[in-house]
């Protein structure tokens, strides 16, 4: 079955060059994929994909505004264990955190810092959000773009990206007003984390079209609390981002199960935070779905019963049964083995959290996979543990 904005269709779905296509071909390598549920992959509104494996400061929180927190980091990145970490070439760090989004089914993220080169390199781990316009956050004016010029260069139709009202005090509940006053508030607008918004400011948000990216781990870690996602959700308007290790949660599922039952939103709501209503707020018209045309990015789980999203919202991310970037499968469980083989495409044994995984073999490197905890190579005995577990299945 696969899950839709609008509910769940039994109808077989067929992927052509990548894409989800309108019909299946006659010639079709076909995918038996009965009591498994396919959503489309997963979007992370808002990452910073380089500082992943960055040890994540453990004192002095809460802070009252991002400004004060930046500030605490500062000597926290004086740290032995930290100056270690950031000694790994960035390109290889951003590799790490693309790799992270993968393994949780992010297939998508918007990455809130300068492009690298290495998102160009054609086995990059996940898409990238393109074509947009960004500033760091209103009190950083040397850092990244300037609030105003960045804002008036970046088309109406293409999502501009900025940290704001990202503490309790009133620094950050008037920074809304400022951004404002300052012209720069608009539907295209993505606000990253909103804590300070007020119920007046939400109403402000709302009457703009403008929307906010809801990181919940990362605000409760640096700020005590994080702003109530209700009436943002219930109008269209918000999305879910993990913020990285360095503050946040470990990727986006655990997002998903940390705030699952809570703040009213159902499990299909949160579902929609990280698929279809993140895809529009970030003008990304071929993700998100799994409508014809869009890209063929998709996480198979298996059916747990009852409502169909509870079997995302919640589970860990070894649960997973696969992850499929263009149509061809990236990691998966054993038994996938012959998708990989018709897709071209080589695997290495490895276990993901203690469970037998297949990883293309492009992304194998060791470097890289040293660099995620609970992400290993196989040894023999967990190699005999995937044909075992590749035996079930066929029998």
């Amino acid at each position: 079955m696969t899950i839709t904005p609008d509910g769940v269709s039994h109808a077989p779905l067929s992927i052509r060059t990548g894409r989800i296509s309108a019909s299946l071909a006659a010639w079709a390598y076909t995918v038996d994929l009965r009591d498994h549920l396919i959503f489309p992959g997963l979007i992370n509104a808002h990452d910073h994909l380089h500082v992943n494996a960055v040890p994540p400061l453990r004192a002095h929180a809460p802070f009252p505004n991002s400004y004060a927190w930046i500030a605490a980091f500062q000597a926290h990145f004086e740290q032995p264990a930290v100056i270690d970490a950031l000694k790994v070439p960035k390109a290889l760090r951003m590799r790490h955190g693309a790799l992270k989004n993968l393994l949780a089914g992010t297939t998508c993220v918007a990455h809130h810092d300068p492009w690298h080169p290495v998102f160009d390199t054609p086995d990059f781990p996940v898409a990238l959000l393109r074509d947009y316009g960004w500033s760091y956050a209103l009190g950083w004016p040397g850092y990244g773009p300037p609030v105003q010029q960045s804002f008036a260069n970046t088309p109406s139709d293409r999502p501009w990206l900025i940290h704001l009202a990202e503490g309790t005090d009133a620094t950050a509940q008037n920074e809304l007003s400022q951004l404002d006053q300052w012209g720069c508030l608009a539907p295209n607008c993505v606000l990253i984390h909103g804590v300070g918004l007020r119920e007046q400011d939400i109403d402000r948000v709302i009457e703009s079209g403008a929307a906010v990216v809801w990181c919940p781990g990362s605000n409760h870690a640096l700020l005590g609390r994080s702003m109530d996602p209700r009436r943002l959700s219930a109008v269209g308007q918000l999305a879910l981002g993990s913020d990285s290790r360095l503050s946040g949660a470990r990727d986006l599922l655990a997002e998903l199960s940390d705030v699952a039952g809570q703040y009213e939103l159902s499990p299909r709501d949160l579902a929609g935070l990280v698929t279809h209503q993140a895809a529009r707020i970030l003008c990304m018209p071929t993700r998100g779905s799994l409508a014809p045309g869009a890209h063929a990015d998709l996480v198979i789980v298996e059916d747990l019963g009852g409502d169909e999203t509870r079997s995302l919202v919640g589970i860990e991310r070894s649960q997973i049964r696969a992850v499929v970037r263009d149509g061809v499968p990236q990691i998966a469980d054993p038994d996938f083995a012959e998708w990989f083989a018709v897709a071209g495409v080589e695997t290495v044994r490895m276990t993901l959290d203690g469970r037998p995984k297949l990883l293309a073999k492009s992304l194998a490197e060791p470097a890289l996979i040293a660099l995620e905890p609970g992400f290993e190579f196989a040894d023999d005995r967990m190699e005999q543990a995937c044909d075992l577990a590749m035996e079930a299945r066929c029998n």
